[in-house]
């Protein structure tokens, strides 16, 4: 919230670097309020109780949001792609216009998709008791509790993996290859520790997130499989959204200063405005 509220009242962070990751905070808020709230009702209350359409809703929020991470990731490693190997052309590419189309693309291309899954998986039945072996309403889980032909469903998960999962890390390594080729090339050799710290630090959490997340669906099944799954979407949905912020904008002396004078302008109330002797 606090990477969301910056942006939008610091006019210095009106670049679409910053407006990708105000996008990409969005997605960390919902994704995380879609299951951690009603996780924490459960573990507190000991009612593991959820109603089908909430169950539903979790579903189609959980899917727009990571399927999101994925698509803004590779739009922001192209943004980085840009902005140090065609530094010339980068205000010209990366132009207000096209910045809004692909984040717009981003969350329609997210949203049909996750209406679909949520569609298909409300219209099976269901010939058992509802116990998920999950910590939220995960697709996988739900399929395995139902009686019907569930091969469509299936069919989209194959197909959903490739294209907006594994090729979007594709590009975002592709970029990253590229983005390093070049800070290589550099004649001066001041610029290069930082840059190079900050495309691990940024690589880390994409392979962190995109490791997690299609593991849970690319791996074989095994005994222990719905363990070990709960503990993959702990950390894609708990442990990568906390560290999102923290790596890709409160390191970052922009964020930083921006923050100084959100805080200094809207928290701090100057001890002399409104008073009748005014300023000496």
């Amino acid at each position: 919230m606090l990477v969301v509220v910056l942006v939008c009242l610091v006019p210095q962070l009106h670049t679409p670097m910053y407006f990708f990751l105000c996008n990409l905070a969005a997605q960390d808020i919902i994704s995380v309020s879609a299951f951690l709230p009603k996780l924490m009702a459960i573990t507190i209350t000991g009612d593991t109780s959820i109603s089908f359409p909430g169950c539903i809703t979790q579903l189609f929020l959980f899917i727009t949001c990571t399927d999101g991470d994925f698509l803004l990731l590779a739009i922001m490693a192209y943004d980085r792609y840009v902005a140090i190997c065609i530094p010339l052309r980068y205000h010209l590419i990366m132009n207000p216009r096209f910045c809004i189309l692909l984040v717009a693309m981003s969350w329609i291309v997210c949203a049909a998709n996750a209406m679909c899954f949520s569609f298909f998986i409300s219209h099976l039945s269901f010939c058992r008791l509802l116990d998920i072996n999950h910590i939220f309403c995960e697709t996988i889980s739900m399929l395995k509790l139902s009686c019907s032909d569930t091969t469509h469903i299936q069919t989209l998960i194959a197909v959903d993996a490739p294209l907006i999962g594994i090729l979007p890390v594709g590009l975002i390594l592709i970029s990253y290859v590229y983005i390093i080729y070049t800070i290589l090339k550099m004649r001066t050799s001041a610029a290069r520790p930082k840059t190079f710290s900050s495309c691990s630090s940024h690589l880390t959490v994409v392979l962190l997130f995109s490791g997690t997340c299609l593991s849970l669906y690319m791996k074989p099944e095994s005994g222990n499989s719905q363990e070990v799954d709960k503990l993959l979407s702990l950390m894609y949905l708990g442990f990568i959204p906390m560290l999102n912020p923290l790596v890709y904008s409160l390191r970052n002396r922009k964020v930083q200063s921006a923050a100084k004078i959100v805080f200094s302008k809207y928290i701090i109330k100057d001890p002399y405005k409104g008073s009748s002797s005014g300023r000496q």
